[in-house]
């Protein structure tokens, strides 16, 4: 992250290393509730310094900042939240599901094969 992409009030905490969680919700006009609601979700990395008092930095507010701008656009929390970790390995519960066959070889053997394996096509597995 480059100084010229941070807000105005990012730099100004970039002047001080730590900011409250009080400071952070009044410089990105959030409640402190919904702070903690985002850190929850893991939308927002928890503080960067904890103990008596919890402390944030200047990232936090970029990345607030960053929700805000994707909420504005109409992205629910879901997708801001695959939004910002990014492209994913993990197959999603949307993809459409594989039809596998069924094929009886013998009397107590039974063999199923994925559709599309006849065709050549390799699994992600056995193109690891």
């Amino acid at each position: 992250m480059t100084v010229s992409s941070l807000s105005t009030y990012a730099w100004t905490a970039c002047e001080r290393p730590f900011m409250t969680i009080a400071e952070i919700a009044e410089t990105s006009g959030l409640p402190a509730r919904t702070v903690r609601f985002y850190i929850a979700r893991g939308l927002l990395n928890g503080p960067a310094k904890s103990g008596r008092i919890m402390e944030y930095t200047a990232e936090h507010v970029v990345r607030l900042e960053r929700i805000q701008r994707l909420q504005a656009d109409g992205h629910t929390l879901l997708e801001i939240g695959r939004i910002l970790s990014g492209p994913s390995t993990v197959k999603s519960a949307m993809e459409p599901p594989t039809a596998w066959w069924q094929h009886a070889i013998g009397e107590d053997v039974i063999v199923w094969v994925r559709d599309g394996a006849a065709r050549g096509e390799r699994s992600n597995f056995a193109q690891r």
